[in-house]
């Protein structure tokens, strides 16, 4: 793979991520012993923008994946394919990520199949190696690989979890909706609305992340949160702003809107 190859994969302006506690700390401790890492939180709470700023911050490409459940192991580590001169051998994001040396992302890894992730275990331990049985080559992981995972505890069960197998291969990042004065400076820097609009949509969320549990599977996400803002920045009236990408996307629920619909209205 050449240069030019390889800097696609760059992230070449610093994306915006504010810490919580001593989560870049710590991801840089376990880049540095090479430990694997996995990333749990809710949907929308920068998982993946945290591994886009580390990438940057350590200067190494990023391949991601978002996982399902229809991919396989081959989608991961590669195929042969047919083209005019014959067959060739296609790598897969995980073998080019451990080809030249970069953070793999596998992002919401559960939802794909566990005969899928197994095959992520010999780069996971003391080996760092990627088997590719049709090819009959062991590739050894550059020096600099490293890989991430993410996944959302909220939506696990007994046929959607890792193994033990697996969790076991990793130091893992609790994740988490930043607390109201956080959050609403990263509302306000992301969507460029005022602080006084951020804080109010901070407030809803914090609202609707009460009823979780409580008709509700899932709370406003800091993405969401985002997305109302930038609709209110482009002149949409905040009432609407807020129907549009905070009501609307999270239930169908009649009851449930309308409850939701009452909390933005205590703000706008």
């Amino acid at each position: 793979m050449t240069e030019h190859d390889v800097d696609q994969y760059r992230v070449t302006e610093a994306p915006y991520y504010r810490p919580v506690t001593d989560e870049v700390d710590l991801y840089e401790a376990a880049y540095q012993a090479r430990m694997p890492v996995m990333l749990k939180g809710p949907t929308g709470c920068g998982k993946s923008r945290f591994v886009e700023y580390m990438a940057w911050k350590l200067g190494r490409p990023l391949v991601t994946v978002a996982c399902n459940e229809d991919m396989t192991a081959a989608d991961l580590v590669g195929r042969y394919l047919l083209d005019a001169n014959g067959t060739r051998w296609q790598d897969g994001p995980l073998t080019t990520a451990a080809r030249i040396g970069a953070i793999c992302y596998l992002d919401e890894v559960v939802e794909a199949r566990q005969d899928t992730t197994v095959v992520i275990h010999p780069l996971t331990d003391h080996r760092r190696t990627l088997p590719l049985e049709k090819k009959g080559e062991l590739v050894h992981a550059h020096s600099d690989f490293h890989l991430v995972i993410s996944y959302n505890p909220g939506y696990q069960s007994l046929m959607k979890d890792l193994k033990q197998s697996t969790k076991q291969r990793f130091g893992a990042l609790d994740f988490d909706y930043p607390e109201a004065a956080a959050e609403a400076e990263i509302v306000a820097h992301e969507s460029g609305v005022d602080s006084d609009v951020a804080d109010k949509l901070v407030q809803i969320a914090h609202r609707a992340r009460n009823l979780k549990g409580h008709g509700l599977d899932e709370g406003i996400s800091t993405r969401l949160l985002v997305y109302a803002g930038n609709l209110i920045a482009k002149g949409i009236e905040p009432r609407s702003a807020c129907t549009m990408s905070l009501v609307r996307p999270l239930t169908d629920d009649p009851d449930m809107r309308e409850t939701l619909d009452q909390a933005v209205a205590t703000y706008f």
